[in-house]
C-alpha cells in the first residue's frame, strides 16, 4: 500500500482548514464515524462538525487548572454549539502526563509516562496530542478500542495534525496502534 503524508511548514492553527479537508478525505476513503479532537476553547471541534455533520465527533479539552486557577479554557460560544449538536465535551486529566506531571513538578525528574510523551514529540506537538486524547476518549467511553479512529491535535492553537490510529486504554497503552499519519507539520 502507498499513501502520501501530507506535511505542513510550520506548526498551527494556519493549518486547520487543510487538515480537516485532508480528514474529511480519509474519513469517507476508510469509513471511519469516530473523530476525536484536540479543542481547547471548542473552536476546532466546531470547525470539524460542520465540515463532517455526520461524523461522531469528540472534543477534547484541557482539565481545569492547565493554565492556573480553577478555570476552564471552553468558550461559551463553541460550547454551546457543540452540546447543540449532540458532541460531547470531555474535560479531564491528561493521559501522558496526569499525576506524573504532578509528581516531576514538585520533587524533580522525570516519569516513564513523561518520557513516552516526550518520544511522540520527537514527531511532532500533534502525534503526542493524538495519541494522548485517543486514550482519554476511549478511557472515558467515548470512543471504541476495537475500531479505527482519526484523531486531530495541534500545536498551541487549531490543529495540524491527524492520524488514524486503534486506540486502546490506559492500562493497555502498548495496545495502541499508530496506523497512518494523515498530515502533520514538519518539526
Amino acid at each position: 500500500m502507498e499513501k502520501k503524508i501530507n506535511y505542513f511548514e510550520n506548526p498551527g492553527a494556519e493549518n486547520t482548514a487543510k487538515l480537516i479537508e485532508l480528514v474529511k478525505e480519509r474519513k469517507e476513503e476508510l469509513g471511519i464515524e469516530n473523530i476525536v479532537v484536540a479543542s481547547v476553547s471548542g473552536k476546532s471541534s466546531v470547525k470539524v462538525s460542520n465540515s463532517m455533520p455526520d461524523a461522531n465527533i469528540i472534543s477534547i479539552t484541557h482539565h481545569a487548572g492547565f493554565r492556573g486557577e480553577d478555570e476552564l479554557e471552553l468558550e461559551q460560544e463553541y460550547v454551546e454549539k457543540l452540546k447543540r449538536e449532540g458532541i460531547p465535551i470531555y474535560v479531564g486529566s491528561h493521559s501522558l502526563s496526569g499525576v506524573g506531571r504532578g509528581i516531576s513538578n514538585k520533587f524533580g525528574g522525570i516519569t516513564p509516562v513523561e518520557i513516552i510523551a516526550g518520544t511522540l514529540r520527537l514527531f511532532s506537538q500533534g502525534v503526542k496530542v493524538c495519541v494522548e486524547i485517543s486514550i482519554m476518549a476511549a478511557d472515558a467511553g467515548l470512543i471504541p478500542t476495537d475500531e479505527e479512529v482519526i484523531a486531530l491535535g495541534g500545536t498551541a492553537k487549531g490543529v495540524d495534525t491527524a492520524m488514524v490510529l486503534k486506540p486502546a486504554h490506559m492500562g493497555n497503552f502498548f495496545d495502541l496502534r499508530i496506523n497512518e499519519i494523515i498530515a502533520m507539520p514538519r518539526p
